[in-house]
């Protein structure tokens, strides 16, 4: 004889995948260029874009809200949230380090041979789309391509903090993660950056081989790097 706990039954599960596919397609939208900071973001009209009822979407921009990519205002619903800038911008980049370096020195003290090779694919994978992105220049790239690699650098910092095995700190890189590439996107202008991305998660992986100091050595580097690319990019706009 089989039980089931409450709550747990075939239909709730089914729920809860229709959730995650409908925030993953509503921070797809928000990734996106056509979205602009202020945005009113409507629940039934995202609810009737997607074929879906309104209560997926609700739960999804309640989710977002926690990320900062959208805002709430009392009796009027959602926003896009405003890009980063100035002290926001930095304590942004003070974040990244501390939980960045922490990540990567907790997935260097497991089994890094396995941890190497999951990040070699997903370098392989970003060096292709950021090749794709160089054949355009950044500034001419289609909006899907630009996506495509915002998410495989994404996926290369996911692999560090999914061997952490640590919930929180995947929780963490959701937060941060998705305010610098939507804060990125938003700027612009500042030139193509993809190449030398390439080059610092590369350094990653050879250092995550020598000790695990050494590998967040190499993640400051690339963080703090990314925090003067990402200045470049706010003057250029302000």
């Amino acid at each position: 004889m089989t039980s089931t706990l409450p709550g747990f039954g075939t239909e709730r599960i089914t729920q809860l995948g229709l959730r995650d596919r409908v925030y993953d397609r509503v921070l797809e939208v928000l990734m996106g260029h056509d979205v602009e900071p202020g945005m009113r973001l409507s629940i039934d009209g995202l609810a009737r874009t997607l074929g879906v009822s309104p209560t997926p979407v609700r739960e999804a921009l309640v989710q977002l809200e926690r990320t900062g990519l959208v805002t709430r205002e009392a009796n009027k619903g959602y926003r896009v949230a405003p890009p980063l800038a100035g002290d926001q911008l930095e304590a942004l980049f003070d974040a990244r380090l501390i939980v960045e370096s922490g990540a990567v020195e907790l997935a260097a003290h497991g089994d890094v041979a396995v941890l190497r090779a999951h990040l070699e694919r997903a370098l392989e994978q970003q060096a292709a789309v950021a090749r794709e992105v160089a054949e355009f220049g950044s500034e001419a790239a289609p909006e899907e391509l630009v996506g495509r690699y915002f998410r495989s650098d994404w996926d290369f910092h996911q692999v560090i903090f999914d061997a952490t095995r640590n919930p929180f700190l995947e929780e963490m890189s959701e937060i941060i993660t998705t305010r610098v590439h939507r804060m990125r996107q938003l700027v612009g202008g500042g030139g193509d950056d993809t190449g030398r991305a390439v080059d610092e998660h590369r350094s990653i992986v050879d250092a995550l081989g020598v000790s695990p100091s050494a590998a967040v050595a190499a993640m400051r580097v690339h963080i703090d790097n990314v925090r003067m690319r990402s200045r470049a990019d706010a003057s250029h706009v302000s």
